[in-house]
């Protein structure tokens, strides 16, 4: 099922990758994103959907030092974000604070709450824990795994822990499980590993090759979707990991990100370098629950395929405060806004639905 332009629009000025839901901001719909220039100033641009939902507006434009490679905004504090940056030879991340009287000033600077300098290899990516207040980060490099503890009043992280994964895997990303404040999943080339944050080891590990994006169902503290260059999406019981339960046939060319709706169970966005967001529905069928609580059988469809891009889709952000809305980020600078409401499976569209 093809769709054709129903979104909003906004351009940033230089191409991009990363957009983050601004979960803090309760009273707007709002994102971050940031841009990918080497030889320009780079920008982060905190957007927001209008009161009449019918427009993007940049609230604030702020400019930053490097290549942005992944955004991420603090769960608790609207004004508080991380990134990932890149001076073309050296990456690094941080964590920002935008100006409290940002929109009364022409050029408003960020304030460097904490440089997350620990690294020696290529930064991937920062975590917030997402479900709460919690004064904890974790940073992934190729090698490593870091959790920090950050004061942000003092302006200051510290490395409370940090853990190896050797020389015969390359770390790619991962997930902070919003269940479980003590429990990480890493993606590395060749498999999915997993970590009890407490003592910094391994709990668990599956073989499953070249993981690009991966992610906790926040309805469901079983599941877990990931997406991959050749496979396509696979859904994953984490109480039986020999197999996905489910498998998705995601793009047609490679799958590069995959986010679980916030609010409403099975719902799934992918994102892709065949210009396309796709939005899909897998849910296990009730009457194949086993004795031990799992499923055997699983309904999945595609509901439908959002095609009006121009460019590889890097970038992907559920709305938090309104779950029927996504950002897309495409490499142009594209960023689009879409409904899922018209496409949202019977059982969401009962009179109860807050819809």
């Amino acid at each position: 099922m093809q769709g054709g332009s129903t979104g909003i629009g906004y351009g940033l000025k230089y191409q991009a990758r990363c957009i983050a839901d601004v979960k803090a901001d309760t009273d707007h719909t709002s994102f971050l994103t940031g841009t990918l220039s080497l030889k320009e100033e780079n920008e982060v641009h905190l957007i927001r959907l209008s009161s009449t939902g019918m427009e993007l507006v940049c609230e604030g434009l702020f400019s930053h030092p490097n290549e942005i490679w992944d955004i991420a905004s603090c769960p608790f504090d609207q004004r508080i974000f991380s990134t990932v940056f890149s001076s073309g030879e050296s990456y690094g991340a941080a964590v920002w604070q935008i100006p409290e009287l940002y929109g009364q000033s022409n050029s408003p600077q960020l304030e460097c709450i904490a440089s997350l300098d620990a690294h020696s290899s290529k930064i991937k990516c920062v975590l917030w824990w997402p479900s709460g207040r919690l004064d904890k980060l974790i940073t992934i490099d190729e090698q490593n795994i870091f959790l920090w503890s950050l004061d942000s009043s003092k302006k200051s992280a510290q490395v409370q822990s940090q853990e190896s994964v050797g020389m015969l895997h390359h770390l790619s990303s991962g997930a902070w499980d919003p269940h479980d404040v003590n429990a990480l999943a890493s993606t590395t080339e060749s498999s999915i590993h997993f970590w009890d944050l407490r003592t910094m080891k391994k709990t668990n590990s599956m073989e499953h090759a070249h993981v690009r994006s991966i992610d906790y169902d926040s309805k469901n503290k079983h599941m877990l979707v990931t997406a991959a260059d050749e496979s396509g999406i696979n859904i994953w019981d984490l109480r039986m990991l020999k197999a996905p339960v489910a498998e998705l046939p995601g793009h047609s060319h490679w799958t590069w990100a995959v986010r679980s709706n916030p609010e409403f169970e099975g719902l799934i966005l992918s994102a892709g370098t065949d210009s396309a967001v796709n939005l899909w529905f897998a849910s296990p069928s009730n009457d194949e629950l086993t004795s031990d609580s799992t499923y055997t059988k699983w309904t999945e469809s595609l509901l439908h395929s959002y095609s009006d891009y121009e460019d590889s889709v890097y970038g992907l952000a559920w709305s938090s405060r309104e779950p029927w809305l996504f950002a897309s980020l495409s490499y142009d600078g594209r960023v689009v806004v879409e409904s899922i409401k018209p496409h949202l499976p019977k059982k969401y569209k009962t009179p109860s639905s807050i819809l």
